[in-house]
């Protein structure tokens, strides 16, 4: 047995000393280390002194080679193996005979075939913009009015298109999502949210037999959409994935009409100088100038009604609200734009009938809002008509749903189950999808 003198004592303890010593020499280093001081090169070391003092070794730097003119460099290639004084070789690279996809190089950009001179600067599902609203409406030309308008609210007025039991409905619905689709005591968003939107949904879709034509839509996932278009000198892109879409054999009616779409020329579009406009997004030279909506030719709904967003768990995908708002401006714009150009053709113009498209997203709790009239596809100067944007957000749907009670120096301060439901937020909801069936 090992046995440790402490200041002349005998102990009985084994190996006592030696490992207070390493607990104090292993929190010294990882101090040392973490104040950025230290590079170790991630090697291991044994001993105090190397741990905090000790060097990795040098990087390499690569010579560089000098080539002159009439001189033949004697390399050892003929030995076929390395001999000291001998410069190293330098062989042609091999080319397979073969297509081996485990060992593929692509091509350089200026050798592919979508290579273009001027950039594209794309939005896609994943992108966060720096200035949010202000950047999306002037990306798209639009003009932002706060609050939807007074006739599609006034669609959830009427007691002729609400929903029986309607507020109880919505907070079963609400219960079901985060009490009784998971065991979880804190289900996750990507769970929850999902399962929220589709009981709203579902408890909408029983009004089919008051309006029928409720009956003529379709839920679409996992499609892609494409709109390109010029701003001022730049080419701009919205495409990829976008949300879950609610499809609809005949288009939304316009919400404004030509009047006041005729008054937005003396509209002046907010600039953020001195940012870029083409700030955060992705800029690329390599990409197809097309106009898709992400379907077939011949589809029985062809066209766009809403478009829904549900907030993830991945930090990746996590917006902040007014990023989130930007994402449904821009591709509500993106699934318009594609429209409209599949109707009216790739020429610029002033729409005689105005492409309409909804989007609504939700993180479970709070709700946004947003309804999106294109009226123009000449989208390069700042002058003529511009687009129109109703806007409302962070609606609260409730305030809490807990499963075990908020408990704050021995009083509940919130309950456990649903509380503070808003019949309001819900009201809207209602509103946007009956709107083009009432």
């Amino acid at each position: 047995m090992f046995k440790v003198v402490l200041h002349g004592v005998r102990s009985n303890e084994p190996m006592l000393l030696a490992v207070q010593k390493g607990n104090a020499a292993r929190s010294a280093f990882l101090n040392y280390s973490h104040s950025g001081r230290c590079d170790v090169g991630g090697r291991r070391f044994f001993s105090v002194t190397c741990s905090l003092f000790g060097r990795g070794p040098p990087s390499r730097k690569e010579k560089k080679t000098v080539d002159i003119p009439g001189l033949e460099r004697v390399t050892y290639a003929d030995r076929m193996h390395f001999v000291p004084g001998l410069a190293k070789p330098i062989f042609p690279e091999w080319q397979r005979d073969w297509h081996d996809p485990h060992h593929y190089r692509g091509p350089n950009n200026e050798e592919m075939k979508l290579h273009k001179e001027n950039p594209c600067y794309v939005f896609n599902q994943r992108t966060k913009i720096l200035e949010g609203v202000r950047q999306a409406l002037w990306l798209t030309k639009s003009k932002l009015i706060q609050g939807l308008p007074e006739h599609i609210l006034s669609l959830a007025d009427d007691p002729a298109n609400q929903i029986e039991d309607q507020d109880e409905r919505v907070q079963q619905a609400i219960r079901h999502s985060r009490f009784w689709d998971t065991t979880a005591l804190r289900p996750k968003r990507d769970r929850f949210c999902p399962v929220l939107l589709r009981d709203l949904l579902h408890l909408c879709g029983t009004l089919q037999v008051k309006h029928t034509s409720l009956s003529k839509r379709i839920l679409a996932e996992n499609y892609r959409v494409a709109a390109l278009w010029n701003r001022e000198s730049d080419v701009f892109q919205v495409r990829g994935l976008n949300g879950m879409l609610l499809n609809s054999m005949t288009p939304l009616p316009a919400v404004a009409q030509s009047g006041e779409v005729l008054a937005t020329e003396n509209h002046t579009l907010e600039t953020f100088y001195p940012i870029s406009p083409t700030i955060d997004l992705q800029c690329t030279y390599v990409y197809d100038q097309k106009n898709d909506t992400g379907f077939r030719d011949g589809y029985p709904y062809p066209h766009t009604h809403t478009l829904f967003f549900t907030e993830t768990e991945d930090s990746a995908a996590k917006f902040k609200p007014e990023q989130l708002r930007a994402k449904m401006i821009m591709f509500a714009f993106g699934n318009a734009l594609a429209r409209a150009k599949a109707l009216h053709g790739e020429h610029p113009q002033v729409l005689e009938h105005p492409v309409v498209v909804q989007s609504i997203a939700t993180d479970g709790r709070l709700f946004q809002f947003i309804v999106l009239q294109l009226n123009t596809t000449d989208l390069g100067p700042d002058t003529g008509v511009k687009n129109l944007v109703w806007m409302d957000q962070d609606q609260l749907l409730y305030d809490y749903a807990k499963c075990r009670p908020l408990i704050k120096k021995k009083i509940v301060t919130v309950p456990a189950g649903l509380s503070g439901y808003q019949p309001e937020t819900f009201k809207k909801f209602l509103a946007l999808h009956l709107h083009g069936a009432v």
